[in-house]
């Protein structure tokens, strides 16, 4: 018998990992979460399909069956963010039936984490297109909505009881870093409001938001074109008094963490190749990923590991990374990530146009309004070369993904 060849020198072996590249996102306006809110009376999926569609109108130079998956992320699946949601977004969208769509889970990294799995198929070569995106509807489905936890989880000392409350896990953090006062989180909270403000008037914003038909029993038909989550003229002073829902005497705010809200979002991802064959923009390249697990009674320091992992991994230093994004939970994990860095607290690389304490959170959304946000960033600063998407995880992890400015010369310049 002859021996087999080796796999070495079978040629069908020698696979490439090819280029991921960011091509463009959108997302909806955030909404308030709760009966009186934005999207009260609209299905979360519906918010999927107007995400797909814009874009689709907005590249019209992609043939709607060069998508070769459609990867959605919700918290809550169930009702309206059920029934594989991927799947369902995509048909409703009116892609082609040929189109397949899955729906993924890890909390608020919901879109972090379809944007990332479609990527590694991308390099692998399974894709070469795909969309990926989440949606959060939280008045219609608050968080934790039909999960029975475990009772081994606290009876066997598996996890803190404070882990399942996200506003319990931040006062947590205060205890870990008791230089991170409330003062400072106050602070940092109203110069988030102030820079998403700036932005918005600027103009930065409603670039990235694609308008939403509303519909109220009692009002009629209405149209959502911005965010509402927002509070122009917020100052620290304001933020003192508020109260501090999660512990007495506490430093957790509503004014110093992101609200409950409701909002989709939608990227296109691509091989560098597939890109430029069909004309497509490239807004950033991707350079590496990794998350990382905490102690779920502190999943607020979870972007530290994950952030130190992913660096590690692409050979990089926190000091080459020219662009923050950082998902704004809560004020305190943002400020113990930038302590632990030893960043300033109102470092003009971090969160330029503001974050979600601003503009809203609906968790498993928010991943994408990172990277739209940093593609944004990217085209406005050519001097830059690398960038990252970071947040916190529910139940104890972290996750970064680091991108490289396609405008950056290598070189030494500005292209």
């Amino acid at each position: 018998m002859v021996a087999p060849a080796s796999a070495a020198a079978d040629p069908r072996s020698a696979r490439a990992v090819r280029d991921v590249v960011f091509v463009d996102g959108v997302r909806t306006p955030f909404g308030k979460a709760g009966k009186k809110g934005l999207y009260a009376e609209t299905r979360a999926d519906d918010l999927v399909v107007k995400v797909i569609r814009e874009l689709l109108r907005r590249h019209p130079e992609l043939p709607p069956e060069r998508v070769d998956e459609v990867a959605i992320a919700a918290t809550t699946q169930i009702g309206d963010q059920g029934l594989t949601i991927g799947r369902s977004a995509s048909l409703l969208a009116g892609l082609p039936q040929s189109v397949p769509g899955f729906a993924i889970d890890r909390m608020c990294a919901g879109a972090m984490t379809a944007v990332t799995s479609v990527a590694g198929g991308i390099g692998f070569g399974a894709y070469d297109i795909a969309i990926a995106g989440g949606v959060e509807h939280m008045g219609n489905h608050p968080m934790g909505e039909g999960v029975d936890p475990n009772p081994r989880y606290v009876a066997d000392s598996v996890v803190d009881p404070s882990a399942l409350i996200m506003g319990s896990t931040a006062e947590n953090v205060h205890d870990r870093y008791p230089s991170l006062t409330k003062e400072r989180t106050d602070a940092y909270a109203a110069l988030s409001q102030q820079r998403y403000e700036q932005a918005q008037l600027a103009g930065k914003i409603a670039a990235d938001l694609v308008p939403v038909s509303t519909r109220s029993a009692e009002q009629g038909w209405g149209l959502a074109t911005a965010d509402e989550p927002p509070r122009p003229g917020t100052t620290t002073e304001a933020l003192a008094g508020l109260k501090t829902p999660f512990r007495p005497h506490g430093r957790v705010t509503p004014g110093n963490a992101a609200g409950l809200n409701d909002g989709a979002t939608g990227c296109v991802l691509a091989d560098a190749e597939t890109a430029r064959e069909l004309g497509l923009p490239i807004g950033m390249k991707l350079v590496g990923y990794a998350f990382a697990g905490v102690e779920p009674e502190v999943m607020g320091v979870g972007p530290i590991p994950a952030t130190e992992k992913a660096l590690k991994r692409a050979g990089l230093d926190i000091s080459d990374i020219g662009l923050f994004e950082i998902n704004e939970a809560f004020a305190v994990q943002v400020l113990a990530f930038l302590e632990h860095f030893g960043i300033a607290d109102d470092d003009q690389r971090v969160n330029p146009w503001g974050g979600a304490i601003a503009c809203g959170h609906p968790l498993a959304s928010s991943g994408v309004r990172l990277m739209t946000q940093l593609s944004r960033h990217f085209a406005e600063h050519p001097e830059v070369r690398y960038g990252l998407t970071t947040m916190c995880i529910g139940f104890g992890m972290g996750g970064t993904v680091i991108w490289e400015n396609p405008n950056f010369d290598t070189a030494g310049g500005a292209k």
